[in-house]
């Protein structure tokens, strides 16, 4: 007896699983697939560098993150008494004992001992470009660099000789030469003039009307004589040694950054994943996420996919790996949680913004997953067969 003729829907169902059975859906590229785009090529045209996340790795980015904070970049000076500059305004005053000579004068026959010290109303004086005033009967006084109190000084000994026992007074009437800007997310840009107690950069931000933002999704730039720094604000605010003393020139500008890192793979949620300003480590980025699927996921192979700065690579690596016009380099670091240790080192490494972290499925799931659609596909047919019949 023959056999039926085997239904059209079979027959292309049989088709698709002999065309498909090699490319079972995925969520992202294995961990086999990963290794092996790092091995492309040779060592100079390489896209990405594998990195393996230990102790020793964990340690050198938390060393480069450290020396990126405001008091290892800047330092953390002692204030400085106020120095005249150009562009600062000068409130002078001059006394004169009786009998006054140059800025008073006694009428004939009248009691010395009853007369009063005389005083000279001079107009406030601009320190020029070239860093000089003009006082009555001294002339050009060279004031750049001096306190008000050796401006005061220098004026009393050009007057000796003529005038009696002269007295000054020099006040600094109006800062411009030593002034810091707050621009940004603040709640008015502003130029801050320093005073001799020290302003610091927390002391500059709350002058400016405090952040818009809220503190944890908020940058602080700090540019100083050509270098710039940037730092959390909440990671500011909770380690004072980085609330620096300013320095005359320093720009400081707030930014609105949201910090985020996305998950993909097999773990509890895809998703891109906000965190706080003051940071996160591995760990808890796994935890926020549901970690790891007991039914998918590849313990061994955990990966954060980073553009990298080359300090912080092991310079073996750095050497010869490639980088992208802004000098970082594409790396992918790989954690192996079947290792118990790595735990201890999932706590220590610090996840950064735009980081994205992806868990590869297991061999063993996609095999699973690849029966499952031959199961499926087996019952189709059968079904279909029976159906006929």
């Amino acid at each position: 007896m023959s056999l039926p003729p085997t239904p059209r829907s079979a027959i292309a169902l049989l088709l698709l699983l002999a065309t498909g059975c090699s490319t079972v859906g995925n969520s992202g590229p294995s961990a086999k697939a990963i290794t092996r785009a790092a091995r492309a090529g040779t060592a100079s045209d390489r896209g990405i560098s594998v990195v393996a996340l230990d102790a020793a790795t964990a340690q050198r980015a938390a060393a480069y993150a450290r020396a990126q904070r405001f008091a290892d970049v800047f330092g953390s000076v002692a204030p400085t008494g106020t120095v005249i500059g150009v562009g600062d305004v000068l409130d002078i005053a001059i006394w004169e004992a009786p009998p006054a000579v140059l800025f008073g004068a006694t009428a004939p026959g009248a009691n010395i001992s009853s007369a009063i010290a005389q005083s000279a109303g001079i107009p406030q004086q601009l320190v020029g470009e070239d860093g000089t005033i003009t006082v009555p009967f001294i002339g050009t006084l060279l004031v750049r660099g001096l306190t008000p109190q050796a401006v005061g000084r220098l004026i009393v000994a050009r007057l000796a000789g003529r005038a009696h026992s002269p007295q000054a007074i020099v006040r600094l009437a109006q800062n411009d030469s030593r002034a810091v800007t707050v621009i940004g997310e603040v709640g008015a840009t502003r130029r801050l003039p320093l005073t001799p107690r020290g302003e610091r950069l927390l002391d500059a931000i709350a002058a400016a009307g405090g952040s818009r933002q809220p503190v944890a999704k908020t940058t602080i730039q700090l540019s100083r004589a050509g270098r710039t720094a940037a730092m959390p604000l909440d990671a500011i605010v909770r380690d004072p040694s980085q609330n620096i003393t300013l320095q005359a020139g320093d720009v400081v500008a707030a930014v609105f950054q949201p910090y985020s890192f996305v998950a993909l793979g097999a773990v509890g949620q895809n998703a891109e994943v906000p965190f706080e300003g003051g940071g996160i480590t591995l760990a808890q980025a796994l935890g926020r996420i549901g970690g790891l699927r007991d039914d998918r996921a590849d313990r061994r192979s955990v990966f954060v996919f980073r553009l990298e700065h080359p300090e912080v690579l092991d310079p073996s690596v750095a050497q010869t790996a490639k980088r992208t016009a802004a000098g970082l380099v594409p790396v992918v670091y790989r954690l192996d949680l079947g290792d118990g240790a790595s735990f201890f080192t999932a706590q220590d490494f610090a996840i950064r913004d735009r980081d994205v972290l992806y868990v590869s499925n297991a061999p063993l799931a996609d095999l699973q997953k690849f029966l499952n659609i031959v199961s499926s596909a087996a019952f189709s047919i059968t079904g279909i067969n029976n159906a006929v019949q």
